[in-house]
Order: structure tokens, then sequence, then C-alpha cells
């Protein structure tokens, strides 16, 4: 398959030569503005962006084909990623790739602060010489306490690097645990805490919920008198005008700001004031950071379109710590059993409860029930059902997903199992588990023990347990010019009820189906199609 790529942003020379390059690509590159980027994705597979475009509901009802939405940079506030979730486009981002060239910024920004750097070369361009000595004097940074909010990667730099200069580190992270913060002479403490010690507050926190508005009018009357503030992350952390008006009045000394709430900021209260240090969001504009952005989205989106591997994909069911090539396998073997389970429902499904056992399957239960979901859905709604979307498809049909322990007793140390109860009330019961750790099998289905592979065509039937069986179905497949690859048969009981799994060459006609069906020793029989 070819796939078509539209880059609606700017990469380097190198990762524009690695999507020419690629066999399987027809690549477009097109300016960031919305009607033409509109009329470009009509085609597209994939989509390259930075926050300039905003992929919206409306963008994307114009993206039949899209599969990947790639944002350089770790940012996703320009997203739709319910729209997306819901019509199974895959979103990923570029968490930390630019970190250092973050980290450095706004330590840039402490130090000029510090040190009144931009008025003094305005100065001296204008051509006086120590026009004010006492009013140029800055402050140094060598015994100052740094108050980092947000201890992730781009914090982490920060506060490193602050570490060396020889200053006081506090940080303030929920999401951080004492042991996880590497060094011992970074201080975790409250938020209020931080603002009370710090003489230099920077901020580096995504933008959620949480934390939109953090620092407003109150937060910054906890801090000292003279502090000074830094915001490279977002300009929807703090309350401009409330930052605007603290170093009016003397409560900051100094701001320095490098992101804004609307971006150009046409109208900050923060641009032009005296004190207030602000650059036009170049976090991540170094020449390193843009090689190494470029490259890791351009590979990011080959794998993901090849079906390779799925690295930053937020809106996937990987669990933190489990790359894909690990889950790939479970994820194949839940379509299989949600598949092979809605083949053999005979009504609606309206509850699906997931167990996973054994220490290979440790933190492969979300991607589990997806998949489980996926194969449930495929067969009824077709090919816009994925791993993406079909929880939500799930939940809009009113089907009610679970963890559960217990389902099937087995011997097999690592066991994937599914029970959905249908509409009636029956339920059907299907476990499987990996032949080392990469063929699916099939194990259980209800009280049968079997063991087959789920894959190619399918003929499942229910019978009594009498002689002739497999004669009488063996003569009608060779009658009909069908041959049995397989024959896999469970028993609850010698002379009562079995079920029975014909890996088939070629799918049978309706017509035998038929024939098979009206067999006196037949009680049901289906027949499905497991594609890899």
């Amino acid at each position: 398959m070819t796939f078509n790529i539209l880059v609606a942003t700017d990469l380097t020379d190198e990762a524009m030569d690695c999507l020419r390059g690629a066999d399987d690509v027809n690549v477009s590159l097109v300016p960031p503005s919305f009607p033409v980027v509109r009329d470009g994705i009509r085609t597209a597979h994939a989509l390259i962006v930075r926050d300039g475009i905003h992929v919206d509901a409306d963008l994307l009802d114009s993206a039949p084909n899209l599969n990947v939405i790639a944002r350089v940079g770790a940012g996703l506030n320009g997203v739709d990623m319910e729209a997306a979730t819901q019509r199974g486009v895959i979103v990923m981002n570029t968490p930390g790739t630019s970190a250092i060239a973050h980290g450095e910024l706004a330590v840039t920004l402490m130090l000029a602060l510090s040190r009144k750097i931009v008025p003094a070369h305005q100065s001296l361009k204008e051509g006086w010489w120590l026009l004010d000595r006492k009013r140029q004097a800055g402050v140094q940074l060598q015994g100052k306490t740094l108050g980092v909010i947000g201890l992730g990667r781009v914090g982490q730099v920060v506060a490193q690097r602050c570490l060396a200069f020889g200053m006081t580190v506090l940080a303030c992270d929920p999401y951080i645990g004492e042991d996880q913060v590497g060094d011992e002479r970074i201080v975790l403490v409250g938020l209020r805490e931080l603002l009370q010690r710090s003489d230099f507050v920077t901020v580096h926190v995504p933008l959620t919920n949480e934390t939109r508005g953090l620092l407003n009018a109150e937060a910054i009357t906890l801090m000292k008198r003279g502090a000074r503030l830094i915001n490279t992350a977002h300009g929807d952390i703090w309350d401009e005008d409330a930052v605007a008006e603290a170093v009016k009045n003397g409560q900051l000394a100094g701001v320095a700001v490098d992101v804004y709430p609307e971006e150009p900021p046409d109208n900050s209260p923060l641009v032009g004031l005296d004190n207030v240090l602000h650059t036009p969001h170049i976090g991540d504009n170094t020449v390193e950071a843009a090689q190494d952005l470029s490259m890791q989205i351009v590979e990011q989106v080959l794998d993901a379109l090849r079906g390779v591997d799925y690295r930053n994909v937020v809106n996937m069911p990987l669990m933190p710590g489990v790359d894909y090539e690990t889950v790939r396998p479970y994820l194949r073997l839940a379509m299989c059993i949600g598949q092979l389970t809605h083949s053999l429902a005979r009504e609606p499904v309206r509850r699906v409860a997931i167990e996973c056992r054994g220490d290979d399957v440790v933190g492969v239960i979300k991607p589990v029930a997806v998949g489980v979901l996926t194969g449930l859905l495929r067969p009824v709604l077709g090919d816009k059902v994925n791993t993406i979307n079909a929880p939500v498809l799930a939940a809009e049909r009113g089907i009610v997903v679970t963890q559960a322990k217990g389902l099937q007793a087995s011997e097999y140390t690592n066991l994937v199992s599914c029970r959905v109860t249908l509409e009636g009330g029956e339920q059907i019961t299907m476990s499987g588990t990996l032949l080392d750790r990469k063929e699916p099998h099939i194990v259980q289905i209800n009280q049968y023990r079997m063991n087959f592979v789920p894959e190619g065509h399918l003929l499942i039937f229910g019978s009594f347990d009498q002689p002739g069986v497999i004669g009488r179905v063996g003569t009608l497949m060779a009658t009909n010019n069908v041959n049995i690859a397989s024959w896999y048969t469970g028993r609850a009981e010698p002379g009562g009820h079995t079920l029975t799994v014909l890996t088939l060459d070629q799918p049978v006609a309706d017509s035998v189906l038929d024939e098979l069906r009206q067999l006196e020793f037949v009680r049901h029989a289906r027949q499905v199609e497991i594609k890899d």
C-alpha cells in the first residue's frame, strides 16, 4: 500500500528526505494554512502538524482516509482528541524530545532576568555607557532558592543546571514521589511552600484542568516580594493580568515569558512592560531539537502506518512501560477471541468481563479489553472499528466492560479469558494463550477444552457425542471438495455435548452449511474467517 502523508509544518531536510525516500510513501509539503490543509487532507493517511493548525471535528470530516495525526512537540492543545478517537485516528506526539532545548531556554531567561541583560544591551545600543549603574545592578543565582513547578523531563533539566549554579532547588509535582526525584539535593514541597520560599519560580507543567490558571492573583501574593517568575510551559497556566499587575506594583521584580494564551500575543498585557522579558515561543527552536523532533515524528508516523510500532500514541491502550512488540501478540489473541465470540453469539452483547492471569500478561489487561471489543464489533461495523475507537463505539452501544477473576480453571500459566453476557442473559466464556509468546491458541470455549490456532477459515459446530460424527462430516466436506486442514473437538462429558472447530482451506458454501445443520447430531453450526 502507498501512504499519503501531508506535512503542514517545517521539518528538517534530513527528515523530509527520509519521507521522500520511502518506497511506500507519497509526501506533500504545504504551508500551515487551514484552507490548504483542509484541501490536502482529503486523501491523506497521515497529517504532520504543529500547533499552528487546529485539527478539529470539521477538519476530520474532510479526511476519510486519515489514520494518524502527528503533533511535532509535546503539546496536544490543537487536536480534538475526542473527535479523533471517535473516528479511530491515532494521535501521537514527541514528548521529551526537546526537553534540553526547553530547559536551557528557561535557564537562559533566568540568567537574563537576574542580570538585566536586555536593558543593559539596549542601553549600550542607544549609546549610553553605565547610564545608571545602580539601576542596572543584577542579582546572582548562587545562594538563591529556585522553585520548579513540574519535575518532568524539562523540570529535571532546569533543576540540574541550577544546582550547578549553587542554588537551593525546591520542586512541586504531585505525580513524583521521593524515590523518583533522582537527586537528593532536590526537595519536594507543596505549591504554597514553594511559592513562599523561592526567589525564582519556573513553570514546567502541561496544560490540564488542574493546571489551568494555577498561578492566579492569590498564588502570586504568596510569593516573596521581589521574586522572579519564568513561564515557558503554556500561556494559560497563569493569569496574565494578575502577573502584569504584580510587575507594576513591585510584587514581582521580573518576569520572563515564552508562551501566551493567544499567539501571536497581540493583546498581551505583558508585552512591552518594563521588567518583562518576552520571547516568541522559541522553547524548542534549536538546531539540535529541530533535527531530533523532525526525525522522531517521521519515524513514528512511518512505523504507525506500517503497523510496526506505535510510540507516543496518546489515545491507544498501551500501559506505561509496556512496548507494542510485547502487546501485539496479546492484542491479536484478544481480537480473535472477540471475533470468535461474536460468531457464537445469537443475541447482542451487553457485558464483557476480562481476566488476564500470569506474569507474562501483567500490564496488558487494557489492550486485551480493547482487542476483544474490536473483534466483537468489527463483524458488525466493518473496518471503521479499530483499537483506537472500539471502547467509544462499545459504550455507544451500551456494552459494559469490567475486569474479573476466576473466569476459567486452566493449567496454563498465562491465560487471557473473556466472558460476554448476551441480551437474554446467556453467557459465552472463551480463553486463549500464546505458544512461545507469539502464536495464539484458543484453549477453552465454555466447558469445552480446546487447542486450536484461530486463523483462516473456521467451521464451528456443536453436536452430540456419538459414533460416526467424524466420518459423516468428513464425507460431506469431501463430497463438496472442501479440504479439512485440522480438526479439534472438545466434549463436556462422554455421551454429552461436543464442540468442534474445523480449519478449512476455503469457506464452505451456504448450501453445504445448511446441509451440515440438517444432520441429526448437529446442534448448531457457524463459519468465520479470522484474518491476520
